[in-house]
């Protein structure tokens, strides 16, 4: 199937150009290199530096190669920016995925893949968490993602031959298993690269946020699932969705580690210290989240092959280790 990868640069986008093309399939990647790496993308892949609001853009790539369906990855994805540039996540994320839907539907292609968020839930009162929970998002980044959800379940209203499917992400975590691609953000706010960067000298130390949480060490609990396996279930939902179809599907591993966990599991794979702060806790911080990812395992048959917290720390030390500058070193 010939796919056009939106965010094809970025973390998550690039490691599914790789799971594409080793599925058979045939990528083509858009990426505005805001945040993406050109080093992430193959040389024998497409790959076309276009801003999402570049509709007619759009329409033109979407033509030239016969494109039958998107997976969209193109994104802002940093909490905190959210809160303080709104308009730009509202711009981005939101009006972004509306030129995408508009040169899709002049283009005449009718099935996309979309690149949700568990940020969409807020701050649930219960977990595991099901799709079927409320969503009230308590930022602009989650509002900017449940927006397009919304915008999606519209279009398929109008058009009966629009299909879509909805991958709600928990913590992505790891890089690829060959240490091919890798994990490389300015500025870096995930758990796992930040206790790497401390044990690589790259930063001063790790804060931990709360110690006093009412979970078994007193840190909070989140879901890390591989990106491996979270590209893996784009895939299959890909290959499952028939026209007309909308499915929603939370992405995660189905239990949860505490960032001391995180940070013992980082000491034993690397065989060295990191650098401990312990802080006062964030506000907003919920004591405890995982995903219930038993809908797409029952529905699409999709395991994650990555659960123990070792094996997805040891896959990034193994790209941070040989690749300390990021791809700059690429």
């Amino acid at each position: 199937m010939r796919v056009l990868v939106t965010g094809g640069a970025g973390y998550i986008g690039s490691h599914a150009v790789k799971v594409l093309r080793e599925g058979g399939h045939e990528p083509i990647v858009v990426d505005n290199l805001y945040r993406g790496h050109r080093q992430a993308v193959p040389s024998e892949v497409p790959f076309y530096q276009v801003d999402l609001a570049d509709g007619s853009a759009l329409r033109q790539i979407l033509a030239r190669h016969q494109i039958e369906c998107v997976m969209h990855f193109a994104a802002l994805a940093y909490v905190g920016e959210s809160v303080t540039e709104p308009l730009t996540y509202y711009a981005n994320n939101t009006a972004g995925a509306i030129s995408l839907l508009q040169a899709m539907r002049q283009a005449g292609v009718r099935r996309l893949v979309f690149s949700s968020t568990c940020a969409t839930y807020g701050e649930p009162e219960t977990v595991p968490i099901v799709e079927s929970l409320p969503q009230n998002p308590i930022n602009p980044y989650g509002r900017s993602k449940l927006f397009v959800e919304r915008i999606l379940a519209d279009e398929a209203q109008a058009d009966a031959e629009f299909a879509y499917v909805a991958l709600r992400y928990f913590n992505v975590a790891g890089t690829a298993s060959d240490a091919s691609l890798g994990e490389d953000h300015d500025p870096e706010t995930h758990l796992i690269p930040s206790v790497l960067f401390a044990v690589l000298g790259r930063r001063e130390k790790i804060v931990v946020f709360g110690t006093d949480y009412p979970t078994p060490d007193g840190t909070c609990i989140r879901d890390y699932i591989h990106v491996e396996d979270l590209c893996a279930a784009h895939l299959v939902a890909m290959e499952a969705l028939q026209p007309g179809e909308r499915r929603i599907y939370n992405l995660g591993i189905g239990r949860g580690y505490s960032v001391r966990e995180v940070i013992e599991s980082a000491q034993r794979v690397t065989r060295q210290a990191v650098p401990v702060e312990y802080g006062p806790r964030r506000p907003g911080d919920p004591a405890v989240l995982f995903a219930d990812a038993s809908k797409i395992q029952a529905e699409l048959g999709w395991r994650p092959q990555y659960r123990n917290i070792d094996d997805i720390v040891a896959t990034a030390w193994n790209w941070f280790a040989r690749h300390p500058g990021g791809y700059a070193e690429v």
